[in-house]
């Protein structure tokens, strides 16, 4: 009986430690399951760290690489500056400017050929250059009294002392001088007048033009036109150095001149009633070429005695001033 007790006794106890067993079997499984599962998840933190670490340098990298091309742009802009600077001072071109007062004085006094001044209103006034430029007004050059800071941008911040010039490619001369010299010369002379043409690719190839169709002069007004600059005499081709050329202050005035001294005033328009083939006058001619967009001004159109069209046959509705002006002075010189 005891020896059964006990065996049940040690049944149950070694089911009990089977049990026992079983569970600290288990929980030693479930202890490395969860450390194995721990460990997972750290190494996947780990990874996911690592990755972000990865991603954070390569962002960097990308970043520092998007930023590179910033950084050539601005080196480039950087090389750029001397080419900008170099268009702008080739749009503003020094090579024919004088500033300073000594320098402009002396400019003035040896009656250099001149195209513009600007000068602030100290200069204008001071007893040193005003006779001298009152003068130069009254000649047709254009003189306007700016401030010291208009001036400064002017001549890119030089030290200008109030006063700086334009020098002309060719000398002007006096309208009475023109009028006599085409009438000595030619028993019906044409000479050409330009109203509002600011473009001065546009005024050298009238020149050139007018040269080859020997005309014995052009007529440039003060205001409202390019004058005789470099730009000027190059698309010329040397027609500037052939031909005389004279600046008024007033053009409506000087076609008055004209009209007085035996001239007939001729405008080109696209309104005009009479073909230019078709005029037949014979006389001392002043033929009036306006520009592009505007054409010949009102004033100028009241003081013509003819206005005449060329016949277009295609689509485009007008021509380019220069070539307008080549056009006319074939058909006047043809006969």
């Amino acid at each position: 009986m005891k020896n059964s007790s006990k065996k049940k006794i040690s049944g149950k106890n070694n089911k009990d430690n089977k049990k026992n067993s079983d569970f600290g079997y288990y929980s030693k499984n479930t202890n490395r399951s969860e450390k194995n599962e721990r460990f997972l998840k750290n190494s996947a933190k780990n990874k996911n760290v690592e990755n972000l670490n990865k991603n954070d340098k390569n962002n960097t990298i990308s970043s520092l690489r998007r930023r590179k091309p910033i950084f050539k742009s601005n080196t480039e802009f950087s090389n750029k500056n001397p080419d900008i600077n170099q268009e702008f001072t080739h749009k503003r071109n020094f090579d024919d400017w004088i500033w300073g007062k000594h320098s402009v004085y002396e400019a003035l006094r040896s009656e250099s050929a001149i195209n513009r001044i600007w000068c602030t209103s100290e200069i204008f006034s001071s007893d040193k250059f005003y006779i001298l430029l009152k003068d130069l007004k009254s000649k047709g050059v254009l003189i306007e009294e700016v401030s010291w800071n208009r001036l400064s941008q002017l001549t890119c911040g030089a030290s200008h002392q109030g006063v700086a010039l334009q020098l002309a490619c060719s000398k002007t001369i006096s309208l009475e001088r023109l009028i006599d010299f085409s009438k000595h010369n030619c028993a019906n002379p044409i000479i050409l007048a330009l109203d509002g043409i600011t473009d001065p690719h546009n005024v050298g190839a009238i020149i050139r033009s007018a040269e080859a169709f020997d005309c014995k002069g052009i007529i440039i007004p003060q205001r409202r036109s390019a004058g005789l600059t470099g730009t000027v005499a190059k698309v010329a081709a040397g027609a500037l150095e052939h031909l005389k050329v004279s600046r008024v202050v007033n053009l409506n005035r000087a076609l008055e001149v004209l009209k007085k001294n035996g001239f007939l005033v001729i405008g080109l328009s696209g309104d005009g009633q009479l073909p230019i083939s078709n005029f037949l006058e014979k006389a001392p001619l002043v033929v009036i070429v306006g520009s592009e967009d505007k054409g010949i001004s009102l004033l100028a159109q009241k003081k013509c005695d003819f206005l005449l069209s060329i016949p277009l046959k295609g689509k485009t509705s007008s021509l380019n001033a220069s070539v307008a002006a080549a056009i006319s002075l074939f058909h006047l010189t043809s006969k």
